[in-house]
């Protein structure tokens, strides 16, 4: 199945980007916090809102995290006041990696996440947070690509992607 993406955002919100200014602002960052270091990333993917024009940024940050140990995540305003999603990668105790844990927050639901291994042997691997545009997925005849639930998925604007070391 063939994927394109659909705008779907009044026209006021465009307007109110041109009275802005000339120069856009910095893209957010975010905060990864583990074992005692912390790392602020900027995203390595970053696009409008309509998700029509994208940039990709630096390298994904490393973090040295043992076994067991959890990742904090903390997003500014700028993220938490829209729709956001936290994927974790894992292993368990015998070096198997695991299904994707996904975490989906409602705007203004929460400012900070932790990822916790459910077992102390399990190894965290990669902790991703996904901004979600005002665009969403959608098939060769431009109909809603949706979920289970009959929601249509919504594309991700910016990916900030922490990839950890097991110490």
């Amino acid at each position: 199945m063939r994927r394109k993406v659909v705008a779907r955002v009044a026209p006021l919100a465009a307007g109110a980007a041109v009275l802005a200014g000339c120069s856009a602002p910095a893209p957010p960052e975010v905060t990864f916090y583990a074992d005692g270091e912390s790392v602020r990333a900027e995203p390595w993917r970053y696009c409008d809102a309509l998700v029509t024009s994208c940039e990709s940024h630096g390298e994904r940050p490393v973090l040295d995290v043992r076994a067991g140990e959890p990742v904090q995540v903390s997003v500014p305003a700028d993220v938490a006041e829209t729709p956001w999603l936290v994927n974790v990668q894992y292993t368990d105790s015998a070096g198997t990696v695991r299904p994707i844990r996904q975490e989906v927050f409602t705007p203004g639901e929460r400012h900070a996440y932790t990822a916790v291994p459910q077992a102390p042997a399990e190894q965290l691997l990669v902790v991703e947070v996904q901004q979600l545009g005002g665009s969403y997925a959608a098939d060769a005849e431009g109909n809603p690509i949706v979920d289970e639930s009959g929601r249509p998925q919504l594309v991700a604007r910016a990916v900030w992607s922490l990839r950890i070391d097991p110490s």
